[in-house]
């Protein structure tokens, strides 16, 4: 039975219709019933008189509880005071003594009176063992006997009781009192009017009116409000009118035999009758849920909810062929939403086979555009044609490709190619063809040549018929054939005009041949493959580029240096190549510096972007500038490189179908390290900050500066320095290693401050146990990580002087260094370095200011160091033969490894330095052979 939701069907489905009866057309009728009566005989009327009864049933119950309450409270408020009063008096001290006394009432009146007028009790009575009474409020009773008896006192009971008084129903109670051996020798009276203490429904019953009141005035008005809204919106029918309406409908709805369906805007079923629920074979209550939700065939689902306007269209709904006819409800203002009806066109029947096998072919093309090409990888989308197509369409499945495609290259399918079986699926795990990976060719008598040829599918009917394709491999055909295969469709891959291979669908001799129709569904098949297979080729292609890019890009290995123990690690994102680098650049003075950077994005542009920065990186740092200036140059160098890339805000195509639009962001971390005085200057551009790893294993994240970005230009980049201990860890990362979707960059810091605080590790062991503790899953990011111990050049390998300012002074510190040379065993190039020095230091002497310093360092090779306060750069002149003078740097430049300068907070520092010869192997020639004197050079002026 169909079942309205919400609002009526009339009020949602044809909004804005008057009903052809209102009341204001009909004329007044002879002998209606008042106008008073009618509003009581309404829904509305009839909900107000059900909540005033309620209301006043309510009122009087509350009342008559309240009433009760307060009785009962009343009484047992009486009753405690009386007790406690009573047995108070009876205890008091010399309650006996009065008693015993000559003149009792005497003594005890008073008390009693004022016990009395204290606790606002009508009376407090003492009586002696024969019930006289020794006090009372009124003179006149004293000495007269107690009413009721004290017997139940005399027996040591406490008893209470009620009844009239003068002033009303009071309560009293007597208590009996005893002398120092417990025994009985009077008693005492005390009582109340309840009347007293029963004034608290005075109090409450007008709160209880008032509320009664409020509570009738709420539902007058409820009843006017839902009055109101009940007519607004039934549009001013009566109920019987409502009732007639509604009667007629679910009559149509119900009788007619031809389903009707309704659905709202929001594709959900509003209505729908027997015959529809029939028809469709609907779930119980369909209404209200989705259309998509109710179990029906696509096409149908897809039809109800197209708001299209169909006339009579067949569809196939499970076993049956309906004529559909679909019509938008919102064409004369109506909500928006559709109402179809449904026909079983039992006339149509003899053509329900082909619908079928039309409607399975559909569905096969359907779940072939959903199934293939999930992936960009070419062999999987090989295997993905291959299951979609079997067994509903063939018995077995093989593809073979041209062999560059796997390797992303352009394929040259033509006569005699080498082909790869790609992939190869079928109703059997066993089966008599290829294997996936054999390479081949075809004949050219096969049908697969033939439609390589031409472009076009061949179908063989008869296998065992056919000599050209058993010219392929007689005892291969053989094993086909004997193993039941008959039939064959093969079809080219070709996609964008490239033949890529060739697809094959197989039948056994127990099922039909392929027919002439069903080539056509064939070329669907192997035509929407092929698409999807060269997509993956031209992405291997592309990630091939873009991989092999990125390493020949990225350090291969660690350089030579003294001052850093170093391992490092690169993980691809699984999504492609990213931007990710890092580098360790060896600087003058042993000094190394440590860079770890992050282009945005993925692909080529990502990686040809970060190429361009190291290279940037390395050429900022044969300068030998400060963190913060290398910073600032690669900002600068960032901003033009989004400028050259975009003129005129345009895209640049890349070669990855992406387009080209500068590099929209990088972040860096640069920190040079010095072993001679274990100071790391670091600085940082929109980049995580490092960890360093005390020998202890304590872990910290410095408060280094957090720069903006390379590229935004306009901001400083700041500097800081620390202090390492020997053996320290310094840890360098990309944000791929702390960020993940399903954890905040907090949790990933927490993460690696746990991964890194275990002591007495190397920089490998750090490395392969951090990518253990915190590598997701499917990384979406690159991850660079560097880990760096490092090492300290103790006073036995530096030493350090200050040089008088004085050209006389030059010899002696000549002398000095000869002797350091000669004691560090590096005389063979003691010539070199007091060449060296000499030209260093008098220059200093000549053209710098404040004091020099001389340091003298033993490396890989022997590092002279003079600096000064002076931020004058000497430069390498070219002496003509009649100069007298600029021929020192020159000499330097041809005597040292590498010379420099470098500038400091205080001025410069002017370095070279020497390479030790190799020592070499005597000759098989002259094993007497002496090493050449150096070539004399002109001793420094």
């Amino acid at each position: 039975m169909a079942r309205f939701m919400g609002r009526s069907w009339g009020a949602r489905v044809f909004p804005g219709r008057r009903p052809r009866s209102r009341r204001r057309e009909r004329p007044q009728e002879a002998g209606r019933r008042p106008r008073v009566w009618r509003h009581v005989r309404s829904v509305a009327g009839q909900v107000f008189v059900l909540q005033l009864i309620i209301v006043l049933l309510l009122g009087a119950a509350a009342t008559a509880a309240l009433v009760l309450q307060v009785r009962h409270d009343a009484t047992d408020e009486a009753r405690s005071r009386s007790i406690a009063v009573a047995e108070s008096f009876a205890k008091s001290p010399g309650m006996v003594q009065a008693l015993h006394s000559r003149d009792p009432t005497a003594v005890l009146q008073p008390k009693a009176e004022a016990v009395r007028k204290k606790t606002g009790l009508d009376f407090v009575v003492v009586t002696n063992d024969k019930g006289i009474r020794l006090t009372h409020p009124k003179p006149d009773r004293i000495g007269k006997r107690y009413v009721g008896g004290i017997d139940s006192a005399l027996h040591g009971r406490t008893t209470t009781g009620t009844g009239p008084g003068t002033l009303g129903e009071a309560m009293d109670a007597l208590v009996p009192i005893y002398d120092r051996n417990h025994k009985v020798v009077g008693a005492v009276g005390a009582g109340i009017t309840i009347s007293k203490v029963s004034g608290l429904a005075d109090r409450q019953l007008p709160l209880l009116i008032g509320a009664i009141t409020a509570s009738l005035a709420l539902a007058t008005g409820g009843t006017a409000m839902v009055s109101r809204r009940l007519r607004r919106q039934t549009r001013g029918l009566e109920p019987g009118e409502m009732t007639r309406m509604y009667e007629h409908h679910d009559a149509v709805l119900h009788a007619v035999r031809e389903g009707v369906l309704i659905v709202d805007g929001d594709d959900r079923l509003v209505l729908a009758n027997d015959e529809a629920s029939r028809l469709l074979d609907l779930p119980p209550r369909p209404e209200g849920r989705p259309v998509h939700q109710l179990g029906l065939d696509p096409g149908v689902a897809g039809l109800l909810v197209s708001r299209q306007v169909v006339t009579d269209e067949v569809l196939v709904a499970g076993d049956r062929l309906l004529a559909v006819n679909n019509r938008p409800t919102d064409r004369d203002g109506g909500p928006p939403g559709s109402v179809a009806t449904l026909r079983d066109s039992t006339e149509l029947r003899a053509l329900s086979g082909r619908a079928d096998v039309a409607q399975k072919r559909l569905k096969l093309l359907y779940d072939a555009s959903v199934e293939v090409g999930t992936t960009l990888d070419v062999e999987r989308t090989a295997e993905e044609l291959t299951r979609v197509a079997v067994p509903r369409f063939a018995d077995f499945a093989t593809v073979d490709l041209a062999d560059p495609v796997s390797r992303g290259e352009e394929p040259s399918v033509v006569g005699g190619a080498e082909m790869c079986r790609a992939a190869v699926h079928g109703i059997r795990p066993e089966h008599p063809f290829y294997p996936v990976g054999e390479r081949f060719s075809f004949a050219e008598s096969t049908p697969q040549a033939w439609g390589l040829g031409s472009g076009q599918a061949v179908v063989e009917d008869d296998l065992t018929l056919a000599p050209g394709w058993q010219a392929q491999d007689p005892d291969q055909t053989r094993k086909v054939i004997d193993y039941g295969v008959r039939s064959l469709v093969t079809v080219p891959l070709q996609a964008r005009g490239v033949l890529l291979g060739v697809v094959n669908f197989w039948r056994m001799a127990e099922r039909d041949p392929f027919e002439e129709e069903e080539v056509t569904l064939a070329e669907e098949l192997a035509s929407h493959a092929a698409v999807c297979i060269d997509n993956a080729r031209r992405y291997t292609r592309e990630h091939t580029m873009a991989v092999t890019l990125q390493h020949s890009l990225l350090p291969r290995a660690v350089p030579a240096q003294s001052a850093l123990d170093v391992a490092f690690r690169y993980l691809p994102a699984e999504s492609g190549v990213g931007g990710d680098w890092f580098d360790v650049i060896p600087l003058p003075g042993a000094r190394v510096a440590l860079v770890v950077g992050d282009v945005v994005g993925h692909g080529l542009h990502a990686a040809a972007t970060m190429g361009r920065l190291r290279t940037a990186v390395h050429n900022f740092s044969t300068l030998d500038l400060p963190p913060d200036e290398i910073l600032t140059h690669l900002d600068d160098l960032v901003a033009r490189i989004d400028q050259d890339e975009s003129p005129l805000g345009q895209d640049i195509p890349g070669g990855a179908g992406e387009p080209l639009t500068g590099a929209t962001g990088a972040t860096c971390l640069y920190a040079i390290y010095d072993p001679v005085t274990r100071r790391c200057t670091m600085a940082r551009a929109g980049h995580p900050p490092p960890a360093v790893v005390s020998p202890d294993g304590s872990v910290e994240f410095p408060d280094l500066p957090a720069g903006p970005p390379l590229g935004l230009g306009g901001l400083p980049f700041d500097t800081a320095e620390l202090e390492l201990a020997e053996n320290s860890h310094l840890v360098l990362y990309t944000d791929g290693l702390i960020e993940d979707r399903r954890r905040e960059i907090d949790i990933g810091l927490e993460m690696l401050r746990d991964a890194l605080s275990h002591p007495g590790r190397s920089p490998e062991e750090i490395c392969t146990e951090v990518l253990d503790a915190m590598l997701p899953t499917q990384p979406g990011d690159d991850i660079a990580l560097i880990a760096a111990r490092t090492r300290v050049l103790g006073p036995g390998r530096v030493v350090s002087s200050d040089v008088p300012n004085d050209p006389a002074a030059v010899a002696g510190v000549r002398a000095d260094v000869l002797r350091q040379l000669e004691e560090w065993g590096m005389q063979e190039v003691a010539f070199t370095a007091e060449l060296v020095l000499s030209e260093l230091i008098t220059n200093a002497i000549r053209h710098a200011t404040g004091p020099i310093r001389l340091q003298l360092v033993r490396d890989r090779g022997l590092i002279c160091e003079v600096s000064d306060t002076s931020s004058t750069s000497p430069h390498l002149r070219y002496a003509t033969p009649v100069d007298e003078g600029g021929r020192g740097l020159f000499l330097v430049a041809q005597f040292a490894e590498r010379w420099g300068t470098r500038y400091t907070a205080g001025g410069k520092v002017i370095w070279a330095e020497l390479a030790l010869p190799e020592p070499q192997e005597p000759s098989e020639a002259s094993p007497s052979a002496q090493a050449a004197p150096p070539p004399a050079v002109p001793e420094p002026s």
